[in-house]
Formats: C-alpha cells, sequence, structure tokens
C-alpha cells in the first residue's frame, strides 16, 4: 500500500517547486538603457529575484525525486518486484519521472544563470550605437514549471504503481527447471 505521508510530502515540494517556477517567470529581470553623468549608455537590470525563485524550485523538485526514490528504493535495490502489469508501468512512470526530471533541472538551471549573469554585471558602457541589453528568453522557467509538473505526475504514478507491485503476491513455481519425462 502507498503510504500517504510519502505521497503528500513529495506532492507538497513538487507543487511548491512549480509555483516558485512559474513565480520565476513572472518577475524575470527585465533591462532597459539608461545614460550616466557623462553621457555614456549602459544597461539597467531589474530584480534578481527570479534567479532565487528558479534555484528554490530546483532544490525543492530534487528533494521531492529523492524522498519518492528513496521511499520506492529506486526501483532496483530490494526484494524483485512480482511480474505483471503493476511492475511495467512501474518501471514506465520511473524512466518517464527521471527523464521528465532532468529536463525540469537543466530548464530552471539554465534559466537561473543566465539570469543571474545578466542581472549581476550592469555595468557595461558603449560609445556607439544601440546597446544590446541582454536578456533571458521568456518560456526558460516555464517550461522548467511544465516539466516539474510533469515530474510530480509521473512520480506519484511511479510510487502507486510500485507500491501494488511490492503487495502483489510472488508467482508461484511448481518445481524448478526443466521438465522431463520417461519414455
Amino acid at each position: 500500500m502507498a503510504s500517504i505521508v510519502v505521497i503528500g510530502l513529495v506532492l507538497l515540494l513538487d507543487i511548491l517547486a512549480f509555483v516558485l517556477a512559474i513565480g520565476a517567470e513572472r518577475r524575470r529581470s527585465k533591462a532597459y538603457v539608461s545614460v550616466d553623468g557623462v553621457g555614456r549608455q549602459f544597461c539597467v537590470y531589474g530584480t534578481d529575484a527570479s534567479t532565487w525563485y528558479g534555484v528554490g524550485a530546483l532544490v525543492l523538485l530534487l528533494v521531492g525525486q529523492a524522498v519518492a526514490m528513496v521511499a520506492s528504493r529506486c526501483f532496483c535495490c530490494g526484494r524483485s518486484l512480482s511480474p505483471g502489469r503493476w511492475r511495467f508501468f512501474s518501471g514506465l512512470f520511473f524512466f518517464l519521472c527521471w527523464l521528465t526530471f532532468v529536463i525540469a533541472e537543466v530548464c530552471l538551471l539554465a534559466g537561473s544563470v543566465r539570469n543571474a549573469y545578466h542581472t549581476k554585471y550592469v555595468s557595461g558602457y558603449y560609445n556607439n550605437g544601440a546597446l544590446p541589453c541582454a536578456m533571458l528568453r521568456r518560456g526558460v522557467f516555464a517550461a522548467g514549471a511544465a516539466f516539474a509538473f510533469l515530474t510530480t505526475l509521473f512520480v506519484m504514478l511511479h510510487y502507486v504503481f510500485y507500491s501494488k507491485a511490492r503487495a502483489a503476491p510472488p508467482p508461484i513455481i511448481n518445481g524448478g527447471g526443466i521438465g522431463m519425462t520417461r519414455i
């Protein structure tokens, strides 16, 4: 039987990661061109909050994945699961949850790093032409949030099917080896 505590804890952590990733997308740094006292143009960036929202989402998603994998013994430790559809579905969702987890972590990490880079170094002085203020592209944190949501879904399904496969009775083997008859 699946543990309600594990499901609740993983769900809470992953939903918080999703909310922080959406918050990071909404609070992305925006830049504008300003002129100093000498007349030189430079980029001024807004708040750095989305970087920390992205890092928070990354850490919460990582902790949620770790809790789920420890609870399910990472699908490979412990006694083997009973063959059948529950084991198949558990394996399928195990693969899918890791795939979406890696994609979500890459999106959140890349978004946080790129956003921090653009907001940290604000004093680029140029004398001629328009100044290209580099900013994080729209949708990086949103993609991380979408894959965090999918990770939540797949982790929950993996854990439930894993619990059903562990609770299933082991298969009955009628004698080992190859059956032989007298000729």
